[in-house]
């Protein structure tokens, strides 16, 4: 059944290599538990019901993949999308959280239709090779500087950012950097050595070695400093929190709500949404060597319509836009290359709702190794970006596409500048006719949108 569903054959795969996968990627994927409903939390919503309305809408979004186009890719709550709504739609702009959800909705019908008339797909076979090459090494180096984030090993200073200091807050901040790092190696010696589900194993490895440190007085929980128990929680969730989101995106007052900004809004989450979504989509798929000879993906216009509908679907239950996960790449680096990988993601995600306090145990020193490893396989394939002075033009939108995602932190402002570099610089080369029509237009609204949103 599972071979006829998926085809594992025809993908050179196994059951086994696939639920790996899946379990893989749901580990580097389940501090959203955690974090989104922090960030929620913020804008006055109820902490359970985001993490049951999130768990749902991943479950949701993710079995939608895995049925419809037969990928590895999962969904979940995007991180920068929940902060947009909590910290500037709803705390910035002063609209309340049930019409912040009401946008989210009416982006997701929007993707819908979009999905339906193939302009995202078009959007995605319009980028050239090389920008997805560049997009693919940029998405490593995001994961990457995430994970050094998560790990506690890459913090604020004078200098923007710099390396912890090891000693100071040892017993909390100072052991967990360097478990993270223990990992890594952990991790890095089984990838050598070709063991199977090295990245899983090596979070599980992470996270007993923090437990054995608190057993040993190393490290010490500090709660109010965001440091809490290694040990898992085998509590209970209450299912009943549920009801005080389920829906309430229909329950609005648009009184203090101007028509103008409300589409502002809407669009600037749509905007946002898109390119974080094609960007993932481009990056994990050209490391996976899914794409075809053309950059093509097979299986695209379903993707994006799973996409769309766990947006949509998550709006309704209370939680905010649902997008494609770049952490979907941890589970393709250990093989994962089918809709089962989705399809285990999403089921321990369904799992999560009657477990979700264990799973938010995972520490996020345990996973961090794992984003860190996946960032190191995305970006080999910059070796697939040729530099010749020939091609220079090709290469630098390339360039500033890697760069810009780590150092702007996001998915979607890489795509940009890569967007806009690559036409303008094909322009003053005289090259412009290599062109396609819809970059023009995709140059062009980038643009717009740096003067208006």
């Amino acid at each position: 059944m599972l071979e006829k569903l998926f085809k594992l054959k025809e993908n050179k795969t196994t059951v086994k290599t696939e639920v790996v996968a899946g379990v893989t990627t749901f580990m580097t994927m389940a501090y959203i538990l955690a974090v989104n409903p922090s960030i929620l939390s913020a804008a006055g919503m109820d902490s359970t019901a985001v993490l049951l309305a999130t768990a749902l809408a991943s479950f949701i979004g993710t079995a939608f993949m895995a049925l419809m186009a037969n990928l590895p890719f999962a969904l979940s709550a995007g991180m920068g999308l929940n902060a947009f709504l909590a910290y500037t739609v709803v705390l910035g702009m002063g609209y309340s959280w049930q019409v912040a959800l009401l946008a989210v909705f009416v982006e997701g019908l929007i993707f819908i239709a979009l999905s339906l008339t193939n302009v995202r797909e078009a959007i995605f076979n319009a980028i050239p090779l090389t920008l997805k090459r560049g997009v693919s090494v940029g998405i490593g180096l995001f994961i990457a500087f995430i994970g050094l984030q998560n790990a506690g090993l890459c913090v604020d200073s004078s200098t923007l950012v710099t390396i912890t200091s090891f000693t100071t807050n040892f017993s909390t901040s100072g052991v967990c950097a360097l478990l993270a790092l223990v990992g890594l190696m952990i991790m890095a010696f089984l990838y050598i050595k070709k063991i199977n589900g090295a990245i899983l194993l090596g979070i599980v490895l992470t996270w007993v070695l923090g437990m054995l440190c608190q057993l040993l007085g190393i490290y010490v929980p500090d709660p109010a400093a965001g440091f809490y128990s290694l040990y898992p929680n085998f509590s209970m969730t209450d299912f009943t929190k549920l009801g005080e989101t389920f829906g309430q995106c229909f329950n609005f007052d648009f009184s203090n709500v101007g028509l103008v900004n409300f589409i502002i809004v809407v669009f600037s989450f749509l905007f946002v949404d898109i390119f974080d979504t094609l960007g993932t989509l481009i990056g994990v798929a050209t490391k996976a060597d899914m794409l075809d000879k053309e950059g093509h993906l097979p299986g695209i216009k379903p993707a994006l319509m799973a996409d769309a509908v766990g947006t949509t679907v998550g709006a309704v239950l209370g939680t905010s836009t649902v997008t494609t996960f770049v952490e979907s790449a941890s589970g393709v680096a250990v093989g994962g290359r089918t809709g089962l990988t989705a399809m285990t993601t999403a089921l321990l995600f369904l799992a999560s709702m009657f477990f979700a306090p264990i799973f938010t145990s995972i520490p996020s020193f345990a996973t961090a190794p794992a984003l860190l490893m996946v960032g190191f396989l995305m970006v080999s394939t910059v070796t697939q970006i040729s530099f010749d002075e020939d091609k220079m033009e090709e290469s630098i939108p390339a360039y500033l596409t890697i760069l810009a995602m780590p150092l702007f932190y996001s998915i979607s402002e890489g795509i940009s500048m890569g967007i806009i570099s690559y036409v303008v610089l094909h322009l003053l080369s005289g090259k412009g006719k290599k062109v396609t029509p819809l970059m023009y237009v995709l140059a062009v609204l980038f643009v717009l949108k740096y003067m208006f949103l």
